[in-house]
């Protein structure tokens, strides 16, 4: 439809333009952002791995891995599929999440799912903010993204159970420890948006 109607814009179709830029600004930055997440989530577990994976922890380290690696070849696709680029900070992820994940491991069991804890309370926050989102635009149009954001919300909370039921919070420093990771997250979060 021509936007042009006997030499005015159509108004209708300015809006309808207007709203699906905006729509596809909404999902490039939640995409991003949450490929940016899980590829930060799958080197903190690699970094865990790295120095607990022949504990007894080292299984559970795993299987939180596997997951997070099912959720970011999820965000690869989506990416593809909706021509979003990656945040240039990609690279700076890969280090910045091996040496939080192997840093926090070093401080033992206890120190590694701390991490996990204060990185899935922020990540749960984050998911939930991407389904208000979502919902204020149009649930329906977004009926598919809202369900994959929710079960993936509900999975990274469940990471953060486990970490307390594994002793998160015996973790040396762990008020500072997790309010630190947290702080970092947050501040990830908000870079990956933006770059």
């Amino acid at each position: 439809m021509s936007l042009v109607l006997s030499g005015r814009i159509c108004a209708r179709c300015l809006s309808t333009s207007v709203r699906d830029l905006k729509r596809k600004a909404l999902l490039a930055k939640i995409i991003r952002v949450d490929h940016a997440g899980e590829f930060g989530a799958h080197r903190i577990y690699e970094g865990q791995l790295a120095v607990l994976g022949r504990t007894s922890v080292g299984p559970l380290l795993k299987e939180m891995l596997e997951e997070e690696l099912g959720h970011k070849a999820t965000f690869d696709k989506l990416m593809a599929e909706n021509r979003v680029r990656p945040t240039v900070l990609l690279p700076f992820w890969n280090v910045a999440g091996f040496l939080l994940g192997a840093s926090t491991a070093l401080l033992g069991k206890e120190g590694a799912m701390a991490c996990t804890v204060a990185v899935e309370d922020v990540i749960g926050d984050h998911y939930n903010s991407q389904i208000r989102q979502l919902m204020e635009d149009d649930p329906e149009a977004h009926k598919d993204l809202l369900e994959l954001l929710k079960k993936y919300r509900d999975d990274e909370l469940h990471h953060l159970e486990t970490g307390l039921e594994h002793d998160a919070e015996k973790a040396p420093f762990y008020n500072i420890l997790s309010q630190a990771i947290k702080t970092g997250c947050k501040g990830a979060i908000w870079l990956s948006e933006k770059i």
